[in-house]
């Protein structure tokens, strides 16, 4: 048993099944891999680590197996799972996410190689099964509910965590009295009724991290530098080399693309490591575009497309063209139910604050246009003609 002093849960005990763990490859690489991507150009704080989410989320979740009275052998399944759980991140976190998905077919919940070829050794030598361990990360196991669920401890961990390193006031979440009130049954997790305020306290936090820090539009154009300078530093290689660059940590990656063949992925990358950024040219909210025509999300081809005729109507090169088309909001629910004097009850029937948290979440809506400083009148208009964006009037600005 070791003790870690964690900022966010205080002393952390470590098993010694944990410990070993932590000393594979696949959890010494999050040690250099940033939680928040890109946030730390807007939050000078957010360099917390992959590494650090990893150890929290498996403090919270040996917590809630303990309040659910599961026994050892159970308990070391779901720990271990949720210290390994993000080890198929690729650098830059959630930027690299379309990348792979375009590129290498897959998401980072799909760990089963990695955790083979890392942690496979170790986790048997516990009499841990790996494949079993994948099950749980990936949401198909009768025990994933602790780290992948509506109420996971996943989420509850990075909304402490990343709210501490920012500084944003919006991530208060008290997770122990949250996993206190959790109930396991027969049919699911059933909260308490004591506990709807701090399920509520998450659904809040969710939604106000979301434009302040998750969806900050400077982080937002760091990932969309970065995700072009990838594209264009393998646009002559093949899959072993997008393998290769998405296998690597933050430094690495970016060192690797500020000294690429490809000029505009030095370009890209040098703008990054100086801050340098690309500026708005255009954001445009769901009124003020077809909205209909995003909702099943935008591939990245499909995004570049748009960029590559924008830059065209403007007059400048494809690259200097930026478009960020986030995916639209899913609506906010919680299948967990809750437990009353008399009944077990929809979460909805309690809360009724989750209307209010959806219609929040779908206004925070923006797609972006970003560009070069000195392009950005040019670049604003071509796009208003390409997006079919509507432009505010003047009395929508007085509001």
């Amino acid at each position: 048993m070791k003790i870690i002093k964690d900022p966010v849960h205080g002393y952390v005990e470590v098993e010694e099944f944990a410990l070993s763990l932590l000393d594979s490859p696949a959890l010494q690489r999050l040690r250099y891999v940033r939680q928040l991507g890109f946030s730390y150009l807007v939050y000078p704080g957010a360099n917390h680590t992959r590494f650090e989410h990893s150890l929290g989320t498996m403090f919270l979740a040996d917590v809630a197996c303990r309040r659910f009275q599961l026994g050892d052998e159970e308990r070391i399944l779901v720990t271990a799972a949720a210290l390994l759980h993000d080890i198929g991140h690729g650098p830059f976190s959630h930027a690299s996410e379309p990348l792979m998905e375009l590129l290498l077919n897959r998401t980072h919940d799909d760990i089963g190689a990695l955790v083979e070829e890392q942690a496979g050794s170790i986790l048997r030598a516990w009499e841990i099964d790996p494949a079993e361990l994948c099950a749980v990360v990936q949401g198909k196991h009768r025990l994933s509910g602790i780290i992948h669920g509506d109420l996971d401890v996943d989420r509850m961990d990075y909304l402490l965590r990343d709210a501490y390193y920012t500084g944003a006031p919006y991530g208060t979440v008290d997770a122990q009295r949250l996993i206190r009130y959790l109930i396991r049954t027969d049919t699911g997790t059933v909260l308490d009724e004591n506990g709807v305020n701090a399920a509520e306290s998450l659904l809040i936090a969710r939604t106000l991290m979301r434009p302040s820090v998750y969806y900050h539009h400077v982080s937002r154009i760091g990932e969309s530098m970065f995700q072009l300078a990838v594209l264009e530093h393998l646009s002559d290689k093949g899959v072993a080399a997008a393998q290769a660059l998405l296998a690597m940590d933050d430094a690495t990656c970016l060192h690797t693309l500020r000294t690429s063949d490809n000029p505009v992925s030095r370009d890209l990358a040098d703008g990054l490591y100086g801050r340098r950024l690309y500026k708005r040219a255009l954001t445009a909210g769901s009124d003020q575009v077809n909205i209909a025509t995003f909702q099943d999300g935008i591939p990245i081809p499909a995004i570049r497309n748009y960029a590559d005729r924008i830059a065209e109507s403007a007059g400048i090169r494809p690259h200097e063209v930026l478009v960020d088309i986030p995916s639209i909001p899913s609506e906010l629910s919680l299948g967990v139910r809750v437990k009353n004097r008399h009944a077990i009850v929809a979460f909805e029937e309690i809360s009724p604050r989750i209307r209010t948290l959806n219609a929040t979440r779908r206004d925070q809506w923006r797609l972006g246009v970003y560009t070069l400083p000195e392009y950005c009148e040019q670049v604003a208009e071509a796009a208003c003609a390409v997006l079919h964006v509507k432009k505010p009037t003047r009395q929508d600005t007085l509001f």
